[in-house]
């Protein structure tokens, strides 16, 4: 995608750091709890509270989660690995530094494929993951004077996964975050709940003209929704346009993204790596991974979203569309599955697509919470499929099944809805159609033929939708004829 400028295209770069919440019971290096929404400061260990003397102890589910988050994205794992204090003051951040990785990151380079609104796909660099702790959170407004701190959640293991500076549209950016936060949910490192805080984004942001070096960056802070990583990246490309062909340069700096007013607006000066003072942790030992422990996690490793959609394409004869949505999350694609399960895929993948997942995001439900099960759903397609319902009464049917949880064939047979195949019934309707209609009649055998339709929909009325529509037009063609 290129934006438009007054003095020309521009290129936008994308780059994404993103911070993944492990899902883990304990902390990172303390055995304090992790329960998101539990009271303030009722999860907290003297480690994490900064106590003098205390020292870390490696969580080694934190360290697998994250081997398992890096074969997910096709990454190599580093058997070799340091911790480091990267050091910064931060009210909430009670010991001065926060034990992160900087050279020696437990996994390096790999990829993610993105999936694009033009059926296309493309693979995304990714440039490391790794484990560090998050800080605490500052409470303003608990007292008009005092600022609170809350450190349940200093501890708490994050994976800050980076991309490299592969995006080029606000699509793309959202698309790589749609299909990481997928990814992470099957392997089960975190449960990627932006509105928790379990997924944030920083997204760094540079525009250049096609063809020439990296511009000066900013960073976008803190972003929680995918929607408003979109909107905060097209803001921030635009500004920087309109300053760089005002004649002005971009300053390196980190940015906030003001939701209410959809604009970036300066927080501070972009610190560099050196103004934090890596240095490795003299209260951790390296961390050295046994590869065969490695190739277990691989072993046991699911079928990811890629894989998945493949399947479903080669097995289930879906479009590449179709089978990117239904393997979104692991419980879109395991309903599909059981509902699909020998009948016509295509028909169920349409049911569940167009119809399931409306009514679903209307009423702000999951698929787990669906009051339609998916051989419920399933049991619909086969009234259809077998002609006992047309797919205009199957909405109607379905419209209950959500609102009653009843099954289609209760239904059915309860409002009498089956579809009327008797051939003298269907001619015996028609015929009182016709003779009522003699005027229109008489207009579509004088050549306006347009008038079939109509002659359709008198027929489906008069059976109050139940006629098989097949039947009709092949009947009704024949019947005006004379």
């Amino acid at each position: 995608m290129l934006y438009k400028g007054n003095t020309g295209e521009w290129e936008v770069v994308i780059g994404l750091e993103v911070h993944c919440q492990v899902i883990s019971r304990a902390k990172l290096f303390s055995g304090a709890a992790t329960v998101f929404g539990a009271e303030p400061n009722s999860q907290v260990a003297y480690l994490d509270a900064g106590m003098p003397g205390m020292l870390p102890v490696i969580n080694d589910f934190c360290v697998e989660q994250a081997v398992r988050t890096g074969l997910g994205l096709n990454s190599s794992i580093n058997l070799f690995s340091v911790f480091a204090r990267k050091n910064y003051f931060y009210p909430d951040l009670p010991t001065g530094y926060q034990i992160s990785q900087h050279e020696l990151p437990i996994v390096g380079e790999g990829f993610l494929q993105i999936d694009l609104k033009d059926g296309t796909s493309r693979n995304i660099g990714i440039e490391r993951l790794h484990l560090e702790q998050d800080a605490g959170k500052s409470l303003h407004d608990q007292h008009p004077d005092y600022t609170y701190v809350d450190l349940n959640r200093a501890g708490v293991a994050l994976m800050e996964i980076v991309s490299k500076p592969e995006l080029r549209s606000p699509d793309e950016a959202a698309a790589y975050l749609r299909k990481l936060r997928s990814i992470v949910r099957y392997v089960g490192s975190c449960n990627g709940n932006m509105d928790e805080g379990s997924m944030r984004c920083d997204a760094n942001v540079s525009v250049r003209r096609p063809g020439d070096p990296l511009g000066t960056r900013c960073e976008i802070k803190n972003v929680n929704s995918v929607r408003f990583v979109s909107q905060a990246i097209d803001y921030e490309a635009r500004r920087q346009i309109e300053i760089i062909e005002g004649g002005g340069k971009i300053d390196q700096e980190t940015r906030l993204f003001d939701t209410g007013q959809g604009v970036t607006r300066p927080m501070r000066s972009k610190e560099e790596a050196h103004d934090y003072r890596y240095f490795p942790d003299p209260d951790l030992l390296p961390l050295e991974l046994e590869e065969k422990w490695v190739e277990e996690i691989r072993a046991a490793m699911p079928e990811l979203p890629d894989q998945k959609k493949e399947r479903f394409i080669s097995d289930f004869g879906l479009s590449a569309y179709d089978a990117g949505v239904l393997v979104v999350d692991k419980e879109t694609a395991a309903y599909f599955e059981t509902a699909a399960e020998g009948r016509d895929s295509k028909l169920v993948a349409n049911w569940v697509i167009s119809e399931l997942f409306g009514r679903l995001n209307k009423a702000g439900l999951a698929v787990t919470e669906s009051p339609v099960s998916a051989r419920a759903i399933g049991e619909l397609v086969d009234l259809i499929s077998d002609d006992t319902i047309s797919g205009r009464i199957a909405k109607d049917v379905f419209d209950e099944m959500f609102e009653t949880g009843k099954g289609a064939a209760a239904i059915v047979d309860e409002k009498g809805l089956r579809q009327i195949t008797d051939t003298s019934e269907l001619e015996q309707t028609i015929q009182a159609i016709l003779e009522k209609e003699s005027e229109k009649l008489a207009e579509y055998r004088a050549g306006s033929e347009k008038l079939f339709g109509w002659f359709v929909g008198q027929v489906m009325k008069a059976t109050q939708g139940k006629a098989n529509p097949k039947m009709v037009n092949e009947l009704l063609k024949k019947m005006l004829q004379g």
